[in-house]
């Protein structure tokens, strides 16, 4: 049985396990969201069965695309030394890490699920120049791992890591601190959803845990821009009443275009026939006149009539939906020509001033994020046994704003005339540090080669190769 003293490996094994099967909830219900499976329309309980396919097609999933508006936006570009100049080493971690294409899985987490990790450890079979296993970078998903920050100076103090192997059926948890871990496995076979009993699981590490020098906790959390006090929450949070509103009026919708969407028949002075069930004794009324192509309606009433009702006006429910599509990208600071239906010739500028909001939220996530970036490389460069600190590091990121080819090359023609050096260009260009290392070094070289080819300079006179004066006499004579 587990050792349940408060600040002991067992103590926060169990309180972080729970702390994370609590927010199984909100996370289910963030990831339904945004995969376009929220809640299905209300309609009168006695309907719901019969409903049922008709209300799954009424959902539209606009929770996906806000989220996904701000991943496109967030690329980091790779990771300079503290004096602004392309790290090789750094480049080469994150190059063999797959970061990336990595990074886009942990954003996508983050504006979905409201958080994502990244854990640091050593790689099983690469290894660095001085012996030490390479560093390994591994996204990780917030069902798995939940982060502990102390109260007092807000930095991350304990981390859990528990998963499920369904190889072996037993479930697996590492408790992180700065200098060591601690391993736990269920003490039975179980299923994905892991237990948090104090009887569910067991030690399998050694007496004092598996140390560490890494001198930091190897689990990084990027939380989407949490407020004061508050838990993160996903970049959809503040418009998913909107969203079942969304869902609401389309089911609306297609209910009024299935059932008054084409003209009604009516017919009247018709004496129709009725018919009597001889087991329960119900009275029933033929129907003769069924709609059809090439089929003629035909009564013997001496003054019947037929017509049709006029066909539903659907043109309040388009209304209302575009007001509701309209409402919910401004909310979420997501630009409004996604939904582009009043957008005609829309120009640069037109779209750049439609981008300013989503670009300032896209940069808050830049300056959150950039600071994990830093913790994660600073973590890679304890694995690998390199004094380099990496905190002071700068991330480079793609500029977030849409800007044509054309805009971007008069921008760098004007810097260059102004003075700014080419690798500063290539960075304000969003060139990654890799290439502006690779630029700058084609400049120097093509500059080289031109100095080489040009004629050399006549030589300059010297006391050696002065004419005589006039007189013939030597000079000083």
């Amino acid at each position: 049985m587990l050792d349940e003293t408060p600040d002991t490996p067992d103590w926060w094994l169990l309180r972080l396990g729970r702390k994370m099967r609590r927010r199984e909830r909100l996370l289910d219900e963030w990831w339904r969201y945004y995969r376009g499976r929220p809640p299905l329309p209300e309609l009168p309980k006695n309907a719901e069965q019969a409903f049922m396919d008709f209300q799954r097609k009424s959902r539209t999933n606009f929770c996906q695309l806000i989220s996904n508006a701000s991943v496109h936006r967030l690329l980091a570009l790779g990771v300079t030394g503290p004096d602004g100049e392309p790290d090789t080493t750094a480049s080469r971690w994150w190059q063999q890490n797959r970061l990336d294409s990595r990074q886009k899985l942990v954003w996508r987490l983050a504006m979905s699920q409201s958080v994502g990790y990244m854990l640091v450890g050593g790689h099983p079979r690469r290894t660095e120049a001085n012996g030490r296993p390479s560093p390994l970078v591994t996204p990780e998903h917030p069902r798995e791992c939940i982060v502990e920050y102390d109260p007092e100076t807000d930095e991350p103090y304990v981390g859990l890591k528990a998963y499920w192997d369904d190889v072996d059926g037993y479930g697996y948890a590492v408790v992180m601190f700065d200098d060591v871990v601690f391993p736990y496995r269920t003490k039975e076979r179980c299923g994905r959803r892991l237990p948090w009993g104090p009887d569910s699981w067991e030690w399998v590490g050694g007496d004092q845990g598996e140390p560490h020098d890494l001198g930091m906790l190897p689990l990084v959390e990027f939380a989407r821009m949490p407020d004061l006090g508050e838990d993160p929450e996903p970049e959809f949070a503040g418009v998913m009443d909107i969203q079942d509103r969304l869902n609401m009026g389309i089911l609306s919708r297609m209910s009024a275009s299935r059932n008054a969407g084409f003209p009604q028949k009516w017919i009247k002075g018709h004496k129709f026939a009725k018919k009597k069930d001889p087991v329960s004794g119900l009275i029933t009324v033929e129907q003769p006149f069924v709609p059809g192509p090439g089929v003629v309606w035909v009564s013997e009433g001496e003054n019947a009539q037929f017509g049709q009702l006029g066909p539903a006006d659907l043109s309040g429910f388009l209304k209302e939906h575009a007001s509701d599509v309209r409402d919910m990208l401004i909310l979420s600071q997501t630009p409004t020509y996604y939904y582009a239906a009043d957008l005609v010739n829309v120009s640069a500028d037109t779209v750049g001033a439609l981008d300013i909001l989503h670009v300032a939220k896209v940069r808050e996530h830049i300056a959150s994020f950039g600071e994990g970036i830093e913790t994660v490389m600073a973590l890679c460069a304890a694995q690998a046994g390199v004094p380099e600190d990496y905190t002071e590091a700068e991330v480079r990121w793609a500029n977030p704003a849409h800007i044509s080819l054309a805009m971007k090359a008069d921008a760098a023609t004007k810097l260059k005339s102004i003075g700014y050096p080419l690798d500063v260009i290539a960075e304000e260009m969003g060139e990654t540090p890799a290439m502006v290392r690779r630029i700058t070094a084609g400049a120097a070289s093509q500059a080289l080669l031109a100095a080489s080819l040009l004629p050399a300079p006549a030589a300059a006179p010297t006391a050696g190769n002065l004419p005589d004066d006039d007189t013939g006499g030597v000079l000083g004579g």
